[in-house]
């Protein structure tokens, strides 16, 4: 038997009962059986007693008598219901969803043990969907008993726990020939870990809870240094073959602009981030960084400041933006910036007219043109640079890894590479997924901004917000009302566009209202956004186009409708629309009465909070890393043991142990990190093809 041994051959399986496991939990080798983890498990040492029970005990035995089964009918939905008697007390089981034949096969009025879940409600304990076992057939193993991922398709066909658990024990008994160490002596040591046969062994099957706490820690420690590992040999491969134009010069361009024409001072971490980027530039190395801020914390100007370090060494600049809103934003902004200047900046989207593309074309070729913002439009092959040495790519995720390779492709030396996010990144995911990027992080609004007063209101609170919508604009302000859909849905029960733009005209019948969304041709919302811009409409209707990329720091307040509908990102991007001015400014979030809890967390969090680092934590306790990381990275997180969201110390250490290991043995080749080297050629490197040690 080996790790690449189809289960078919696995002593207990066959041929049918491979073909159903595969089709239903996804394994087919030896290898997957292995990684098939217990989600929890059963502690058959000790017996408890219903006097006994409190609602921290998870999984527990208890030894007494079932009694009373009976079907209970609740609407259309039914449910099987008994009583479980010891000499302390009873208590209720409960099964929501089963098969006809398990009433018939409940053991009545027998000594019996039960395993399983606790749950409390209004005090009363209960167990739903409790493992049962006659007196007589009790193993008499005190190990922790492994319970497995299962399916009701898995059991009615005889593949229930007992089954997997003489499976594992099976295959438990070949670790010695199937499991090879992979870590050095150094760091056994230094982290107290047991072997890896061992962890294998005591995470199926362990002696007691302190055996699975050390196998558990082993294995999600492993399973993150590997991958922490492919992504630091990709970093350093990079900082050592990859090379950049060097920008060592501090010319004119950036002196003009900072000495005469910056608007505000920059604040610390702005200073602090244009030095990593400067020392990053110097280097005839491609810079890859990431830069992280909050909405309005001033990446922007980050971002033109290093385009004029570009240009003061001789190099044309493009800032890449995902919708035609945030482009012209950014386009709108830098033009405004660089207006007393004779920069040439231009703007390139779908909407772009030919006879302006035909400008752009030949001015990007002939050098004319050094600074250019655009779209997807700017990864067209007609559109060709004469000197393109930075790239600026914001909101990164919304762009996928074949389209940004093209934009590298715009010059025989790749371009210096900026990454601009105003979506916060967790912790965790930063030391995971972005470990190949240097990261910097803004983490200061700049002088004058007032934090943001965000508050939860409900239906019956119109009148009163309508009214303070109102006041705000007598004192000159400006509003938005945002809405989750444009028109009215058969299937979701939330406010709609239109409907809220004729309550919002009535009520504010004195007022001029625009109305902003997604389905509008690009000239119509260009002169909705610039009628509001410009102060001539005091309110605007809109949907989430107004995510990201609009500007206008007299609006004040900001109510959005039907809050429970959107995620926590989007509550904070579009929050971010506001406060952009000196003013205090008001984010309203208006919501039905009925909340599930997953909202009700959300909209508290969106209360207490105004740090986009601290929603992005909740965020992903909420949704998962996979969503957080979006859709162009999906089956990326696909960690066997490692939980992104509770193992940020196991992230963090591995992080800074394969640093220093990289760091002292670039290619692993001293003799002590040779085991780490081979595992890791074996297991890895085809999934990692950027990967350069051989």
């Amino acid at each position: 038997m080996t790790l690449d041994t189809p289960i078919e051959y696995v002593k207990g399986i066959g041929p049918e009962r491979a073909k159903l496991i595969k089709n239903v939990l996804g394994l087919s080798t030896v290898e997957d059986l292995l990684n098939f983890y217990p989600i929890r498990y059963l502690d058959k040492s000790k017996v408890y007693t219903v006097s006994q029970l409190q609602e921290s005990n998870l999984d527990i035995q208890l030894k007494g008598k079932i009694t009373q089964v009976q079907e209970i009918q609740t609407g259309k939905t039914k449910r099987l219901s008994a009583k479980f008697n010891d000499h302390t007390g009873s208590m209720d089981l409960v099964w929501f969803q089963y098969s006809k034949w398990l009433k018939e096969q409940i053991p009545v009025n027998r000594e019996v043990y039960i395993f399983g879940k606790i749950n409390v409600f209004n005090r009363q304990f209960s167990m739903p969907h409790p493992e049962i076992e006659a007196e007589e057939n009790k193993e008499s193993d005190t190990r922790l008993k492994p319970i497995y991922p299962s399916s009701e398709k898995l059991t009615k066909r005889g593949l229930g726990q007992k089954f997997f658990q003489n499976i594992l024990r099976n295959v438990c008994k070949e670790i010695p020939n199937l499991i090879e160490e992979n870590f050095p002596e150094y760091l056994m040591k230094t982290f107290g870990f047991i072997s890896r046969q061992h962890a294998f062994l005591n995470v199926h099957f362990p002696k007691d809870m302190e055996y699975f706490e050390k196998a558990d820690y082993r294995l999600k420690f492993e399973e993150s240094f590997f991958f922490q590992l492919g992504y630091g040999l990709k970093k350093l491969h990079h900082k050592t073959q990859s090379y950049g134009n060097p920008f060592p010069i501090i010319g004119d361009h950036f002196n003009n602009f900072y000495e005469n024409h910056l608007p505000f001072d920059l604040t610390n971490a702005q200073k602090k981030v244009l030095r990593e980027i400067r020392m990053d530039m110097k280097k005839p190395i491609q810079m890859n960084r990431l830069l992280q801020g909050d909405v309005g914390s001033g990446k922007t100007m980050v971002g033109l400041l290093t385009m004029l370090i570009a240009m003061d060494n001789g190099f044309q600049s493009c800032m890449m933006a995902p919708t035609e809103i945030l482009a012209q934003q950014h386009y709108n902004g830098i033009k405004e910036l660089l207006r007393e200047t004779d920069i040439n900046v231009r703007l390139l989207t779908g909407s772009t007219k030919a006879s302006e593309r035909k400008i752009i074309h030949e001015e990007l070729e002939n050098g004319m043109l050094s600074i250019l913002v655009g779209t997807h439009a700017v990864l067209e092959d007609k559109v060709k640079f004469k000197s393109l040495g930075l790239a600026i790519i914001d909101e990164q995720h919304r762009f996928g890894v074949a389209q940004r390779a093209k934009l590298w492709a715009k010059n025989k030396i790749p371009p210096h590479i900026l990454v601009m996010t105003a979506t916060p990144i967790p912790r965790t995911l930063a030391m995971s997924f972005y470990s190949d990027l240097d990261v910097s992080v803004i983490d200061e609004m700049p002088v004058g901004r007032k934090p943001i007063i965000t508050a939860h209101r409900r239906e019956k609170d119109r009148l009163y917000v309508y009214n303070f919508c109102k006041d705000e604009i007598k004192k000159g302000r400006q509003v938005y009302f945002v809405y989750p859909l444009i028109e009215e849905s058969e299937t979701l029960d939330y406010k709609n566009l239109m409907e809220g733009l004729e309550h919002v005209m009535d009520f504010f019948s004195e007022y001029n209202v625009t109305m902003l969304h997604g389905k509008m041709k690009p000239d119509e919302k260009d002169t909705a956004m610039n009628y509001f811009a410009s102060g001539k409409a005091e309110i605007m209707v809109a949907t989430t186009v107004i995510e990201v990329g609009v500007n206008v720091p007299n609006a004040s307040v900001m109510v959005i409708e039907s809050a429970e509908r959107f995620g926590l990102s989007q509550l904070h991007q579009l929050r971010g629309r506001v406060g952009r001015g000196a003013e205090q400014s008001y984010c309203i979030l208006m919501t039905s009465d009925k909340l599930s809890k997953e909202s009700r967390t959300r909209v508290r969090t969106m209360t207490e909070t105004n740090d986009g680092f601290k929603i992005s934590e909740v965020d992903m306790q909420l949704r998962g890393p996979g969503d957080i990381l979006g859709t162009q990275q999906s089956g990326v997180v696909d960690f066997k043991r490692l939980d992104l969201i509770n193992d940020s110390a196991i992230i963090k250490a591995t992080k800074n142990t394969v640093e220093k290991i990289l760091e002292a043995d670039p290619i692993l080749t001293r003799p002590d990190n040779l085991i780490i080297k081979n595992y890791y050629l074996r297991y890895y490197k085809g999934k990692n093809k950027w990967s350069k040690i051989s």
